[in-house]
């Protein structure tokens, strides 16, 4: 035998690498997206700060959910993925993950959301398996309509109006239209900031059957709906403080939102889309941040 043979060396990531992939695919650091619309929700039914229990598990609710909708978006979507050329250098099509881990991640995840739902009260659980649906069931719908961005802006709408339930225990009373007013914020809001981003595929969702609206009717046409979509949120959040009475910090939050808005179409035209990732990862993350902050200090200061 040769004594001088060296051992093999493994090139096997490790666990920590492997989380590390999981992570970076769903874009976890994105939950900052959702996750302030959950806190608002829940901050607006507890007119105020809720108790540290419900917060715990309203967090790892919305964690769970996201990190489920993401790993079955890109399970479901895997092999369209690999021949689009913005998304072909994705984790699973680069062979640093494979399919199967991820799609045990999002049924772990569903899990815990599960567990979650069942901590926080009854009628969350109750509403658990109608949220599934959508966070299954949206990465198809690109197949059959360009309805789709709405689709998803209303799964990520469930945020909100999931917390409000978890602090009150009812989402079907007149009370509750805030709740409903929050969903249809976040429908719109993440409906045309999705519609945005498809401007970059347009091409690529025609040549593979895909529906989105800028590859139906083209990226001008997009970008205009994107624009409605966006001056709606803005009418739905002025609804929301008169229907909350929440006073003047909310209204500073709602014009700088407003702002921001503003800002986020003056980086995209229908000829340079080169600042489209600034006018998504950074300013929507503004903006769910800043209308949290401002409903959480509207209430406070009521409450001192």
């Amino acid at each position: 035998m040769n004594s001088n043979r060296r051992p093999a060396i493994s090139h096997q990531p490790s666990a920590i690498s492997r989380i590390r992939t999981f992570l970076d695919m769903i874009r976890f650091e994105h939950t900052i997206f959702a996750l302030p619309f959950a806190y608002l929700g829940m901050a607006l039914a507890a007119r105020g700060l809720p108790t540290l229990w419900q917060f715990i598990w309203i967090t790892i609710a919305m964690a769970a959910a996201r990190t489920a909708a993401m790993s079955l978006n890109r399970y479901i979507d895997r092999f369209i993925d690999s021949r689009n050329p913005r998304t072909a250098k994705r984790p699973i099509q680069a062979g640093r993950i494979g399919a199967n881990t991820v799609l045990a991640g999002a049924i772990l995840s569903l899990v815990i959301l599960a567990a979650a739902a069942w901590q926080l009260n009854p009628l969350v659980f109750i509403l658990f398996p109608g949220a599934v649906v959508f966070l299954v069931g949206y990465s198809y719908t690109k197949r059959f309509t360009a309805l789709c961005h709405f689709i998803l802006g209303f799964t990520d709408g469930l945020a909100p109006m999931g917390a409000w339930a978890a602090i009150t225990g009812t989402v079907f009373a007149r009370a509750d239209l805030p709740a409903w007013l929050l969903l249809g914020v976040v429908t719109v809001w993440i409906g045309g900031f999705d519609i945005l981003y498809a401007l970059q595929d347009a091409e690529v969702d025609r040549r593979e059957g895909l529906h989105s609206l800028p590859a139906w009717l083209g990226i001008p046409t997009g970008l205009w709906i994107a624009r409605l979509c966006h001056a709606l949120t803005v009418a739905l959040l002025i609804a929301v403080g008169l229907v909350s009475a929440l006073g003047w910090p909310y209204w500073i939050g709602v014009a700088t939102v407003a702002g921001l808005l503003l800002y986020e179409h003056s980086l995209v035209t229908p000829t340079d889309l080169s600042k489209l990732n600034v006018a998504f990862f950074n300013v929507n993350g503004y903006i769910s941040v800043t209308i949290f902050v401002a409903t959480l200090v509207a209430l406070l200061l009521v409450q001192g």
